[in-house]
């Protein structure tokens, strides 16, 4: 089964609260939730595999580890999720970036792909799906779906903030993938808006209503 980590760093929290504070504009949301993305990643690349490189330092030779090139690929939801990607780059330049793009059809509710561009070498990739928000997970789970169906055998999500009805979801239909989150909030409301939440993510980003 898949595990929850909700990453409770210090500096994590701090700045999720003002990325929630309906006081704070576009521009300082932003980088706000650039911050935040990266201090995420570091905490999401905390099992990568090291190996052992011979070097020299100006005194000595010397053993010391480096990353055992294991492939990352960061997967945005469009649109919020790519407001969360630089932050992310910042860390781990090398990580190739896939875009999927999804909305529910209205009449039959089933998801519908608008976009999907990935990296040819899914399959070899760790991917980090990444959406600000998880309410009812039905993005989340579509996304995964598609990543599955092209070949993706490991998975993770990233989101800012979610509820528990969309983190049960995510459980439930995908129990290999494990979740990350800056927060676990309270529940959704009849909207299906996340309660506290920080309201329209994607608005909120790029400044739309």
């Amino acid at each position: 089964m898949g595990k929850v980590f909700v990453l409770d760093h210090p500096l994590i929290q701090h700045k999720l609260t003002y990325i929630r504070d309906k006081n704070t504009g576009t521009k300082e949301f932003r980088e706000l939730v650039d911050e935040v993305s990266m201090l995420m990643a570091f905490e999401i690349t905390r099992d990568l595999p090291l190996q052992e490189k011979t070097i020299e330092t100006p005194v000595m030779e010397t053993k010391s580890n480096v990353l055992a090139g294991k492939k990352i690929g960061l997967v945005p939801i469009l649109r919020a999720g790519l407001g969360m990607v630089d932050g992310m780059l910042d860390l781990i330049p090398a990580a190739k970036v896939g875009h999927v793009g999804l909305y529910r059809d209205p009449n039959t509710l089933q998801p519908v792909e608008y976009y999907i561009k990935l990296p040819s070498d899914i399959h070899e990739r760790e991917l980090i799906v990444i959406d600000p928000m998880l309410a009812t997970g039905g993005s989340a789970n579509d996304a995964i779906h598609s990543l599955k169906n092209r070949g993706a055998k490991h998975v993770k999500l990233m989101c800012l903030i979610a509820a528990p009805e969309g983190v049960e979801v995510i459980k439930q239909e995908h129990p290999d993938v494990d979740i990350y989150l800056g927060a676990m909030d309270e529940k959704l409301d009849e909207k299906g808006y996340i309660i506290p939440g920080l309201g329209d993510a994607g608005d909120r980003l790029f400044g739309t209503k």
